[in-house]
């Protein structure tokens, strides 16, 4: 289960609203990369495959690839503002380690692959 705070989804249908295209959706994923492994993949997106799970989650319909599932069941998404800055933060219970900037991950059971960048 995906977890989307009050204020996380009042800025996300703000933002689905101003969408040009119809019939768009909050999808969900994880790609390999980042400074710890895994990093979070969050965007609109208009088109669902059979390799695709949807919820309903404030009212809105996300969709994340069954793949992908494993690594983001229990995620909490929320929203905070700080002054004049403010940004979505992703709490994900699976995760046992992260990069300082809350983007990346590792599992216990996955590493992933990490950036040589990083």
């Amino acid at each position: 289960m995906i977890t989307i705070s009050e204020s996380a989804a009042d800025r996300l249908k703000e933002m689905l609203s101003q969408q040009e295209t119809p019939n768009m959706f909050l999808r969900l994923g994880v790609t390999p990369g980042g400074c710890t492994g895994f990093s979070y993949a969050m965007g609109f997106d208009d088109q669902e495959s059979d390799q695709d799970i949807y919820m309903n989650v404030q009212d809105m319909k996300v969709v994340v690839e069954k793949e992908n599932l494993r690594y983001l069941d229990g995620l909490e998404i929320d929203f905070e503002e700080s002054g004049m800055t403010g940004g979505f933060t992703i709490h994900n219970p699976n995760a046992i380690a992260t990069c300082g900037c809350g983007s990346s991950f590792r599992t216990r059971e996955e590493a992933g692959v990490p950036d040589k960048e990083c």
